[in-house]
């Protein structure tokens, strides 16, 4: 049944009413975290508080949260245990742990890597350099099996935590791989066992990882993370599960959070490189400031590309990385670090507006900026060549789909998970070890990526980069204009992709949409490498 079919179904049915209030309750209030702890009680928080009486494009009750403006916080750094030059050893434990988060509620309780209750609840930087061999003991304390997938990152298949290699609660193994030159960049690690995946990642699992080059010409530059990711509580201060809007268009917390806090204080003194993780399941960052000014693009998933290009905004789609240069002017002033308008065709349940979508993700406030005046910092001709990958010598076709069956839904949730959808990829659910693709080592080959649902999906391809090449959408054909490394791109509904792309290692690779609630849904492929 297509979605259209299926959405007008939907009009008069009480529960699909239900689930479209709730959702847009959550969707129109949009706030953060720091500062929870002085929160009286979830009736404070944007979406919780008198959501019945608000039809879907009511506003919700006021939020009373506590003041935010903290100082942004230093991500943790994971400790290098080894001692032997060009190693980096250390140990990751996933599990859950108990934080103080409302006043008159239980302790919140996270999954995270590591015991601490201070601090971000982000899993700790892994700062390396190209030609590291990276070993991580990772132990498994959760009640459910996971991984750690290396997001982007060249390593083989069977220690890239694939979803058909899990490790059971109470297990642990040793990841070992070695980076390869070329392959500095801003990547990130977080679960990856099927069907699990977004639960693990919306308690708390995912953290920052940074391969650094010999000749990195901006090496001198002050550098600034910002981790971003959201959080969705029940009025008792726990972590709400999915609901039936969750898991259609994917979860979106009321609270965004930068390294783990709501509306942080950023501080800039001079020119700086911020790095730029949009490790949300599914909440598209459009990064902008609000009074309009510039910054400069300067680097993707893969890291630095020729040249910044100045922009006055950047769509960061769930998994997407990005590196900036954030200028500090001549004089001092203030702006608000946003996330900017973007519509991505979100499903509705009913027809109020006229098209069975939500309205556009309106903009919303991540952190509070004051620049110092300073000398502006010069840049080299070229930061880096990203070379291209060549002609290609076969191609490969990804389509996504969505299919939505009303009658099945109404009948409730199958083992914990929503009947009646299904999310595809070249019309068919993951099935693991089942081949959806097959590629030669070493290949060059044009993929092409076509979205033929109603709303956008984030294409996110395990163990290589890849260079776009070309969007086509309603018929015009646009180059990309400028080449550079990526792991993630957005596909937009009724848009065409093309990438070129090479795998080499043998075995099997993930790829699959980046909003995890459909991934988990089948929304994912098996590429086996021969």
């Amino acid at each position: 049944m297509i979605r259209r079919t299926f959405l007008s179904r939907a009009i008069g049915v009480a529960a699909a009413s239900l689930f479209a209030r709730v959702a847009w309750a959550q969707h129109a209030g949009h706030a953060g975290m720091a500062g929870m702890a002085g929160m009286d009680s979830m009736d404070d928080m944007p979406g919780m508080s008198g959501m019945a009486g608000h039809g879907q494009h009511g506003k919700s009750a006021p939020a009373a949260l506590a003041a935010a403006g903290a100082p942004l916080a230093a991500l943790r750094t994971l400790a290098n245990e080894g001692r032997e030059p060009g190693t980096f050893r250390a140990t990751l434990v996933a599990q859950p742990v108990a934080r103080p988060m409302l006043h008159g509620a239980r302790p919140t309780t996270f999954w995270q890597f590591g015991a601490g209750t201070q601090g971000p609840v982000v899993g700790p930087l892994i700062d390396v350099r190209e030609g590291d061999t990276v070993e991580i003991k990772f132990v498994n304390k959760l009640p459910q099996p996971s991984t750690i997938h290396w997001h982007g990152l060249p390593v083989p298949p069977d220690q890239d935590g694939n979803p058909s290699d899990p490790v059971a609660p109470g297990a642990s193994r040793v990841y070992r791989f070695t980076l390869p030159k070329g392959s500095a960049g801003t990547y990130w690690y977080h679960p990856h066992p099927h069907m699990m995946t977004a639960e693990q990642v919306f308690r708390g699992l995912a953290g920052p990882f940074v391969v650094r080059a010999a000749d990195d010409p901006l090496a001198g530059w002050p550098e600034r993370n910002l981790f971003v990711s959201d959080l969705k509580l029940a009025r008792d201060g726990t972590i709400a599960p999915n609901d039936m809007m969750d898991w259609m268009n994917g979860r979106e917390g009321q609270f965004v959070l930068v390294n783990g806090a709501r509306r942080p204080r950023i501080d800039v003194a001079g020119d700086e490189r911020w790095r730029v993780w949009n490790a949300c399941s599914a909440r598209y960052l459009r990064v902008a400031f609000d009074d309009g000014r510039t910054f400069e693009h300067a680097g993707t998933d893969g890291g630095l590309f020729d040249a910044p290009r100045r922009v006055t905004s950047l769509l960061i789609a769930p998994g997407e990385r990005a590196e900036l240069l954030v200028r500090a002017g001549d004089r001092a002033s203030r702006a608000v670090l946003q996330a900017a308008e973007y519509d991505r065709r979100k499903m509705s349940m009913s027809h109020d507006d006229g098209h069975g979508s939500l309205p556009p993700d309106p903009a919303l406030a991540l952190a509070d900026v004051a620049f110092a005046p300073a000398a502006a910092r010069a840049l080299p001709a070229t930061l880096r060549t990203v070379p291209p990958l060549g002609e290609p010598v076969a191609h490969k076709t990804v389509e996504f789909g969505e299919e939505m069956d009303m009658d099945a839904m109404m009948k409730g949730a199958a083992h914990g998970r929503p009947a009646g959808m299904r999310f595809t990829i070249n019309g068919d659910t993951y099935a693991p070890h089942r081949a959806t693709l097959t590629s030669r080592r070493g290949d060059v080959e044009r993929w092409t990526i076509r979205n033929g649902t109603d709303m956008d999906h984030p294409f996110h391809l395990h163990g290589t980069q890849f260079q776009v090449i070309e969007r086509e959408s309603g018929g015009s054909r646009t180059s990309e204009p400028f080449r550079a490394w990526r792991d993630t791109v957005n596909v937009r509904s009724g848009e065409t992709v093309t990438i070129l792309v090479t795998q080499d290692m043998p075995g099997e690779r993930m790829f699959h949409c980046h909003i995890l609630e459909h991934e988990d849904l089948g929304m994912m492929g098996t590429l086996k490498v021969v």
